[in-house]
């Protein structure tokens, strides 16, 4: 059994105006935002999460015909003890009516400085009176991932943005752990309550998965620990 820890996180980004975490421009027909967050509803659910303290950011171009495409670096890899991560997406997103909407599309995951193959992953969801409920398939030889994604917007009673996360991941080839046993695949979750408090992004997450111990060193997924963690994450732009 392990010990919820308490991981507090302050990443002191770059925006253009006190509290703007994204900028917001018309280029001819295409909506382009740059941004210290990914702007994307179900691919902002999907890639990968920014790691603890590094410096991140991307870029997203729509078009009012739907389609979308963009680039978010949940490291920039721009400290010694980080790596560059890159997740480039392209997707299509529509709407039956004012409460219902679809959207689809491909992810692409890679780390330039990292040699290995790049990794794809197939999403969607649905989108419903302000809730969105998606899922994505992730191919890489190393780790297939299958992901479910909630967003159940703000909660009245606690005035915050409520998401849920759940992944089962099959590993290519069997980890042996130190005592003998082997791990071939595991499955984890996160659960997160977000709002914003006098200009600073708040986010507290709870993460955790089915491996313990040993285990752990078969860990490669969704959460930056294996274990049962509590992190309160603050977080304020600055230009």
């Amino acid at each position: 059994m392990t010990r919820p820890l308490l991981l507090l996180s302050v990443a002191l980004l770059f925006s253009q105006a006190p509290q703007a975490q994204q900028i917001q421009r018309q280029l001819g027909d295409f909506d382009f935002k740059l941004g210290t967050t990914p702007s994307r509803s179900m691919a902002q659910g999907l890639i990968s999460p920014s790691a603890v303290g590094a410096f991140h950011g991307g870029l997203d171009l729509s078009h009012p015909s739907g389609w979308y495409l963009g680039q978010y670096a949940p490291s920039m890899g721009v400290t010694p003890d980080s790596t560059l991560r890159l997740d480039s997406y392209l997707g299509y997103k529509d709407h039956f009516d004012s409460t219902l909407g679809y959207e689809v599309g491909l992810i692409h995951y890679s780390q330039p400085n990292i040699a290995g193959p790049d990794s794809y992953a197939l999403y969607g969801g649905i989108s419903i009176m302000g809730s969105r409920i998606g899922g994505a398939w992730r191919d890489n030889p190393d780790n297939r991932t299958g992901t479910l994604f909630a967003d159940f917007g703000q909660l009245p009673l606690l005035d915050a943005d409520f998401t849920v996360k759940l992944a089962h991941h099959r590993l290519g080839t069997p980890f042996t752990i130190g005592d003998g046993s082997q791990v071939n695949g595991f499955s984890d979750w996160s659960l997160e309550l977000s709002r914003p408090w006098l200009g600073i992004d708040l986010n507290l997450i709870y993460s955790n998965s089915n491996l313990s111990g040993g285990g752990c060193d078969a860990y490669a997924g969704i959460n930056t620990y294996c274990d049962s963690m509590v992190t309160l994450k603050a977080q304020r732009s600055f230009f």
